[in-house]
């Protein structure tokens, strides 16, 4: 004998309450994933130093703050400069910010950035080094940083690579 058509329908409703019920009782998942660092403006100063627009990405899915950063910067493999600063910033999750670090780059450096703005061209860059970085509520730990990318000169901005 098959049961009333309500007794089905409270059946259903009932199974599909507790589904329901079972999926969100575990909360939000906490991802804690390596963040990445990049170049996203270098300024070359009137007095030879580097202001460097760094552009932190938070790939984790909470927010995390970003304690320090220990990167040096090559270009064509030639090293170039040390970007240490400590931003100190709070990204959310899945977001990205900048911290800018003034830098006295090295002799190498300085004639490369000026070689490529007096020819308006490319200048290949590496980063590598740590970026210190920890759940908002949390510790912070180093993160290795290694990244291959290039700066081209920005038309009317002298002296500004993106």
């Amino acid at each position: 004998m098959t049961a009333p058509r309500s007794h089905r329908r409270v059946a259903w409703i009932a199974a599909l309450t507790l589904l329901l019920a079972g999926c969100g009782s575990g909360g939000p998942v906490r991802r804690i994933s390596e963040p990445a660092a990049s170049i996203q403006q270098l300024t070359v100063r009137a007095d030879g130093s580097w202001e460097v627009q760094v552009r932190l990405d938070n790939f984790s899915s909470v927010p995390m703050r970003f304690t320090a950063t220990n990167i040096q910067v090559a270009f064509d493999n030639g090293a170039a400069a040390t970007l240490q600063s400590q931003p100190q910033i709070v990204i959310g999750p899945e977001s990205a910010d900048v911290a800018t670090a003034t830098v006295s780059p090295l002799p190498e450096g300085r004639a490369r950035i000026a070689t490529a703005l007096a020819d308006g061209r490319s200048l290949n860059y590496t980063l590598g080094g740590t970026v210190d970085a920890g759940p908002e509520d949390g510790k912070a730990r180093p993160y290795k940083i290694k990244l291959t990318s290039a700066l081209t000169p920005v038309p009317g901005l002298p002296g500004v690579l993106r």
